[in-house]
């Protein structure tokens, strides 16, 4: 019998691996065989979700599924389509473009397709449908022509910044917030200590919504040829239903689909055929294939100490610093990258974490790598404390970035345990080992310290910031205090060097590595992306790290987003009250931005 369960159980093993094996090998079969471009193609998108900044190689998404099109996958894709004779057009199905960023580098790529002299066409069946279609608008206002529906409408309203206030909730619960910041513009710990908008608070958020305003009024009138007079008063006036949207010059006609896939097939010529972006790319391969080597390193999420991950209840990413901080010494290490992209897009988190980055970052620098850093949607406090040290830094004029500050504290949450019947008795070893407890509050010479440790990490940040952006301190302090910035803003202030996304990057890029306008290049992302095999095999315990800098450039694999979609919605309530930060560590480099609706 027992001779009959070993050989059961290695009969059993041996079907697993034959099955691993044969799965490998149809994904090698079947990559293989892939079908070819069409010689007379139109290109389509379906954007009725935000496009991510950039996708784990830890799953198998790509192995069992379509990795998800990332923002510079639509990029590269239709800079390669601008030169690409087969493909006549473009047709796009807005419908939730994402942050103002994701919307000016999209409104960036399309106007580069049109200027090779291809049409652009975007549709949707109605802008808002009774609520704000602003930003969908505006990104579809970059394109030769807009289409809706007959019953559709254009909810261009404008846009409002929501912030949630909950000091009273607490106090009701019995939960008393100490925090302390660095400085008054320093708005992470308002949602937990304040009832609404302070005057620093007001002013800096009012700044900040009316300069994102303003980029979509000045969009808006470019793209449709009108005034931004104009464009105010439409905005003032709006939702437009079909044919006021026509009659107000926001449309260019109401059609359904198959009338504007039949209209673009015309045009295309005979035997034309649609594609998808995102296989049109897979099919006839990125740009920036050949030449000098540039490397890129994403830094995307919460700046959190060790590996990068997925974050399961967020659906984001975590920004590993040890992840980060190995990509950028293999980058320096490999004697054929001429120069580093960086491509942030983080509200900030970890000091000691966000510290380790900007270190790597330094180290690359000294040893004659030129770094370029490209923001996202963010680039703030922590973000921008990994990125300040850059050659050149890029940004979108909506990238939310600056907050440069800190904060620090605890939940005190003895009154809510005793209002339930619990108590907590408690025998300290050692004059401060409560500290961190959240049964006590600080007592006097523990919030001295704990104001001292906020002071020196704020004037950490600012001086090294102000030698990074070789500015005068009290310079630097002026537009620091904690406060956000629109990338437009900030570089009127000095801390970004130029607007623009991924292309203005990159060519800053060769500039700095002293490489012609127009010479070829190869962008190599790292950590170099794992195959299948590799990604199979750590799934299953084996890990090909040689050493320290090997296992820290991997990332660590997140829970099935799926799976948690419930969750994930209380998740995002307290994410909008800045509680649900990722291991929340302490002395925090960290900006929740504004909620936008748009």
């Amino acid at each position: 019998m027992k001779r009959f369960f070993i050989g059961a159980l290695a009969f059993i093993g041996a079907l697993s691996v034959l099955f691993v094996v044969g799965v490998v090998g149809l994904l090698m079969l079947a990559s293989s065989s892939k079908p070819g471009v069409p010689s007379n193609m139109v290109l389509e998108l379906d954007l009725q979700q935000p496009l991510p900044e950039h996708t784990l190689d830890t799953s198998f998404a790509g192995a069992f599924g379509d990795t998800p099109t990332s923002l510079r996958d639509v990029v590269e894709a239709l800079e390669k389509a601008g030169t690409d004779s087969r493909v006549k057009a473009l047709v796009v199905r807005v419908g939730q473009p994402g942050s103002a960023s994701q919307v000016q580098e999209l409104r960036d790529a399309v106007k580069a397709f049109r200027a090779t002299g291809k049409r652009a066409v975007a549709y949707a069946d109605g802008f808002g449908e009774a609520g704000n279609g602003t930003g969908a608008y505006y990104l579809a206002s970059a394109f030769d022509t807009v289409y809706i529906q007959p019953s559709g409408d254009v909810g261009l309203t404008g846009l409002t910044v929501e912030t949630p206030f909950a000091r009273d909730a607490f106090a009701k619960f019995g939960v008393k917030a100490e925090y302390g910041k660095r400085a008054e513009y320093k708005n992470a710990v308002n949602s937990f200590t304040d009832e609404a908008y302070g005057p620093a608070q007001r002013e800096a958020t009012m700044a900040y919504g009316t300069s994102l305003f303003n980029q979509v009024v000045k969009g808006v009138a470019e793209g449709r040829k009108l005034s931004e007079d104009q464009v105010r008063a439409l905005i003032d006036q709006g939702p437009f239903m079909g044919q006021k949207a026509l009659d107000a010059k926001l449309v260019d006609g109401l059609r359904y689909r198959d009338e504007i896939h039949d209209e673009l097939k015309k045009l295309a010529g005979d035997g034309a055929r649609f594609l998808y972006v995102d296989k049109y790319l897979e099919r006839a391969g990125r740009p920036h294939q050949t030449g000098s080597t540039i490397a890129l390193i994403y830094g995307v999420g919460e700046v959190l100490r060790g590996k990068s991950q997925s974050n399961p209840l967020s659906g984001g990413q975590v920004m590993g610093a040890d992840t980060v901080a190995a990509a950028f010494r293999k980058a320096t290490e490999d004697p054929n990258v001429k120069a580093i992209l960086f491509r942030v897009d983080s509200p900030g988190g970890s000091y000691s974490a966000s510290d380790t980055v900007r270190r790597e970052l330094q180290r690359a620098r000294e040893a004659g790598k030129p770094v370029i850093v490209t923001m996202g949607t963010y680039a703030a406090s922590g973000g921008y404390f990994v990125a300040m040290g850059a050659d050149k830094i890029v940004a979108q004029p909506g990238t939310l970035t600056g907050s440069i500050g800190v904060y620090n504290g605890k939940f005190v949450t003895a009154e809510l345990w005793a209002k339930l019947g619990v108590n907590f008795d408690t025998l300290d070893f050692g004059k401060n080992a409560s500290y961190g407890s959240t049964d006590l509050e600080f007592t006097p010479e523990q919030r001295a310290r704990f104001e001292s440790e906020l002071d020196a990490i704020y004037l950490d940040f600012t001086t090294r910031a102000a030698q990074a952006r070789n500015m005068p301190l009290e310079q630097l302090q002026a537009v620091a205090k904690g406060r956000v910035w629109t990338g437009e803003d900030a570089k009127e202030r000095g801390l970004v060097d130029a607007l623009g996304g991924y292309a203005t990057a990159l060519a800053l890029a060769k500039e700095a590595a002293k490489l012609e306008k127009d010479a070829p290049v190869r962008l190599q992302v790292f950590p170099r992306p794992k195959d299948t095999g590799e990604v199979l095999s750590e799934l299953l315990g084996k890990s090909d790290a040689d050493n320290s800098d090997d296992e820290a450039a991997g990332a660590r694999a997140g829970v099935s987003p799926q799976l948690l979609e419930q969750v994930r919605a209380v998740y995002r309530v307290g994410a909008k009250l800045g509680l649900t930060s990722q291991g929340r560590e302490g002395r925090m480099l960290y900006a929740p931005t504004p909620e936008v609706r748009w």
